[in-house]
């Protein structure tokens, strides 16, 4: 009796029930809206990682912070000035984590090219409530006794790279080695020319001096020599340098910072690496700057350095009194392409 009532009740309101095409074509097309707006976040995320990546040969795997996560909901301007933008590749997980690895992209504002600065990792700088120490110390002391605050660690960083170059970071990320084989391997191998025969301290392979192409197996133990090197840790920001040219090459000749289907395909490959720090700009703001100056062959100069007296403690390098101060100096007016050109035995050679 009541199950016949019940059946009864909904017939006789059943003419008042909208019809239900229109509802589920809207919640469709809310839901395409969700999905297309979370891929052309997570692929302009991936893109300025490749661009990181290429930029440094190395893979952003730093979380996200929070006060990041949304920075691409609202499209900044696209820049017009010069841009520089912090790099850190870092050497070991947990405690006592050190950047490794220190690179400052100088993009100018004509976009003409890039301009990758490598700051020696034993610079003596003075680092804010630590006196003085090596600059890779910085990231360490940032990122506390777990090594895990990577934030923190990128800022303590950041903030001594402004104060010893004098200008402003606009962005930046925390990179590492561990997804560097993948992204090689994803993009079909990446070419790079050796000035000299390269014999790895970790697997004893020997890499011959000469252009070749290298697979992610053979980037990471390129990368991570210093100990057989004539100048040990300066050969090797010089090799990172050479492979960043080879991987962007290859990263442009596959059309992968344009394409969005290469893009989500290089998401399956590094991760869900992200960037740390994009400042006041918008990721697709950066990634395109970066693009345009990308277009010409990037030029590879170390901040010019000297060796510290033997007595020093801790022994490290000091900027070399007679070229550093020129070259910051066209550093921060962006004239770089003026003083490589004046002094082209600073300049790494890519090719």
């Amino acid at each position: 009796m009541i199950e016949d009532d019940l059946r009864a009740a909904f017939a006789r309101r059943e003419a008042l029930t909208p019809p239900t095409a229109p509802v589920r074509a809207a919640i469709d097309r809310a839901v395409v809206r969700r999905r297309r707006r979370r891929l052309r976040l997570r692929l302009a995320g991936t893109a300025l990682a490749v661009v990181a990546a290429a930029l440094a040969g190395f893979t952003a795997v730093a979380p996200r912070p929070p006060e990041t996560a949304n920075l691409l909901a609202t499209p900044s301007p696209a820049p017009t000035g010069a841009l520089n933008v912090l790099l850190l590749g870092l050497d070991q997980a947990g405690g006592g984590r050190r950047a490794d690895s220190v690179l400052l992209v100088h993009v100018p504002a004509d976009r003409s090219r890039l301009y990758l600065v490598s700051l020696p990792r034993d610079l003596l700088v003075p680092i804010p409530g630590r006196g003085t120490d090596k600059l890779n110390a910085s990231f360490a002391f940032g990122a506390g006794p777990s090594g895990k605050d990577l934030a923190a660690g990128y800022r303590a960083t950041r903030q001594v790279v402004a104060q010893l170059t004098g200008v402003r970071i606009d962005a930046g990320a925390v990179l590492t080695y561990g997804a560097t084989r993948e992204l090689t391997d994803a993009v079909g191998g990446v070419p790079v020319c050796l000035p000299t025969t390269v014999r790895s301290y970790h697997t004893h392979r020997t890499y011959r001096a000469g252009c070749q192409r290298l697979d992610g197996a053979a980037a990471v133990d390129v990368l991570r020599q210093r100990f057989n090197m004539p100048e040990g840790g300066l050969d090797r920001d010089r090799n990172a340098a050479r492979y960043a040219a080879g991987l962007l090459h290859r990263v442009q000749e596959q059309g992968a910072l344009t394409d969005p289907l290469l893009l989500s395909r290089l998401i399956t490959k590094i991760g869900s690496g992200a960037v740390i720090d994009t400042g006041e700009l918008s990721l697709p703001a950066l990634v395109s700057a970066a693009g345009k100056a990308a277009t010409a062959e990037p030029v590879a100069v170390g901040l010019p350095v000297r060796h510290g007296k033997a007595e020093e403690s801790p022994l490290g390098f000091r900027l070399d009194p007679a070229l550093a101060p020129g070259f910051l100096d066209a550093l921060r007016t962006d004239r770089l392409g003026d003083w490589t050109a004046a002094h082209p035995k600073q300049v790494t050679a890519l090719r």
